[in-house]
């Protein structure tokens, strides 16, 4: 193959849809083009050596926050080893504040930005000439009907054993600074008959569950509604035979009619993410995010009460003028509304957000390496946001897993995020561990915990193996459809 295109994905159940758009939209490069993934961990040189198998003559690499650092130590290694072979970056992470990149200067190329048109450009000049004088290309935007879908290009493993990223528009009309979408200046709807049809043929070849990357999946109700109905019919026309998708919702916009669609399906069909980041006004004032906190709060609570679909909600610690006691309200207040799993996420600055222009008035201080995650803010010290960092991860342990369902409702009492504050300090505590702790050695000290708040032994070791089908290190079943591991919002490609 003259060409490679490679990333490092988080986790190999993480196909990346981006390299398949680029190998979708090569052009008369297709049959020279191949696809080489990896996952972050692996051996450098064992990458070095299966990219370099197919003695390509061009290698691109999708570059995103993830995997950056992994990334840069394959091109380096790269160009020692075969520096003859021009090596191609591309991705949100090489997109914005391009200089000063170590993995840019070891490069050969950066295409910024959209690279469905300019990246086929760039190789056939490579090898066909006028040599590129220009180190770094601006990515144009194509109108979106000219775009090759890449569904096909999804393997019958990947089909089996992978989650299916898929989505129906690019692009996002708000401004949240904290977010890359904010530099975009609308969304770009694909042709929906076209994407509808290709739904279709991987329905057929087995697909069974979407995720859709959409940033705004119901900001179009009538598209809304027709991308639901099509998962309806499958589900109607073989009620055994189970889909499941996910959405992106914007949480204030919850029409009649996009209520009676999400009613109808069945449970375990549907799952929706829903950033709510912050519930203080002023906070978001501060990041240019528009969200009627009142609307948003109801339309989860209808979710909730009148859907089967699975709740998956979105907090962000470290914003600009929000302190510990405001984050804490409005953790109470989504507890309160019940969604069935919170994801407590610390502010990164991603290169390129808007994010930046708070950092001298509001004294925010980020890690220099990725993931970029603020380390104190005017309103949070270092010690403070170290402790909250702890609090997510317990969270997800606890909380998120599912493991404790009835002990987390005790753990947090009538003051949620003060009650699971203290368990999450008492664990560091005692653990000096937020990382490989044992299922078995968890549950210990969740009775353990218990016990500290007052519960006698008997009750404590009946309510933890209340969560658990008879042994505290056998979960109890889990849903026959699970949703799957999810990248952040502000991380995905």
């Amino acid at each position: 193959m003259t060409i490679v295109l490679s990333t490092l994905n988080a986790r190999y159940a993480h196909a990346s849809l981006g390299l398949r758009y680029l190998l979708a939209n090569m052009g008369e490069l297709t049959e020279q083009t191949s696809i080489q993934e990896f996952v972050i961990g692996a051996k450098t040189t064992e990458m070095v050596e299966r990219l370099l198998a197919a003695a390509p003559r061009i290698v691109g690499f999708g570059v995103y926050i993830w995997n950056v650092e992994e990334t840069t130590r394959v091109v380096a290694m790269l160009k020692q080893v075969a520096p003859h072979v021009a090596i191609v970056l591309g991705g949100p992470e090489v997109s914005h504040e391009t200089n000063g990149q170590e993995i840019v200067r070891l490069a050969d190329y950066v295409v910024t930005g959209w690279g469905d048109v300019t990246l086929p450009k760039l190789c056939a000049d490579i090898l066909n000439g006028p040599k590129p004088l220009m180190k770094v290309h601006a990515g144009v935007q194509p109108p979106m009907a000219e775009i090759a879908l890449p569904y096909s290009l999804y393997s019958d493993g990947d089909i089996a054993h992978r989650t299916l990223y898929v989505e129906a528009s690019r692009g996002c009309p708000f401004k949240c600074e904290f977010c890359l979408s904010a530099l975009d200046k609308t969304a770009w709807p694909f042709p929906l008959d076209n994407f509808l049809a290709q739904m279709e043929t991987m329905h057929a070849r087995g697909a069974r569950l979407f995720k859709f990357v959409d940033r705004t999946f119901n900001l179009n109700v009538k598209t809304s509604l027709k991308i639901m109905q099509f998962f309806l019919d499958k589900i109607a026309a073989n009620p055994d035979d189970p889909v499941y998708a996910h959405f992106e919702l914007v949480p204030d916009h919850l029409p009649d009619a996009l209520k009676a669609g999400i009613a109808q399906f069945p449970p375990g069909a549907l799952q929706f993410e829903i950033g709510i980041q912050s519930f203080n006004p002023e906070v978001q004032a501060l990041v240019s995010r528009r969200q009627d906190n009142a609307k948003a709060a109801e339309n989860i609570r209808w979710l909730m009460e009148h859907s089967h679909a699975h709740l998956h909600v979105d907090l962000i610690a470290g914003l600009p003028g929000e302190d510990v006691a405001s984050f804490a309200r409005g953790f109470d207040q989504l507890v309160a509304l019940g969604p069935h799993e919170i994801q407590f996420g610390i502010l990164k600055r991603l290169r390129g957000t808007p994010i930046i222009r708070h950092t001298e008035a509001f004294k925010m201080v980020f890690d220099p390496y990725p993931p970029y995650t603020v380390l104190s803010t005017r309103d949070i010290d270092f010690p403070t946001m170290q402790r909250l960092v702890r609090f997510a991860r317990y969270w997800d342990l606890v909380a998120n897993s599912g493991r404790f369902a009835n002990t987390v409702l005790y753990i947090m009492g009538k003051a949620p995020f003060e009650n699971f504050m203290s368990f999450a300090d008492w664990i560091y505590a005692r653990t000096d561990a937020t990382h490989r702790i044992a299922l078995d050695r968890l549950a210990g000290l969740v009775r353990e915990w218990l016990q500290v708040c007052g519960m006698p032994k008997d009750e404590a070791v009946a309510l933890v193996a209340s969560d658990y089908a008879g042994r505290v290190d056998a979960p109890a079943a889990k849903p026959a459809v699970v949703a799957p591991m999810r990248q952040a919002r502000h991380l995905a490609a």
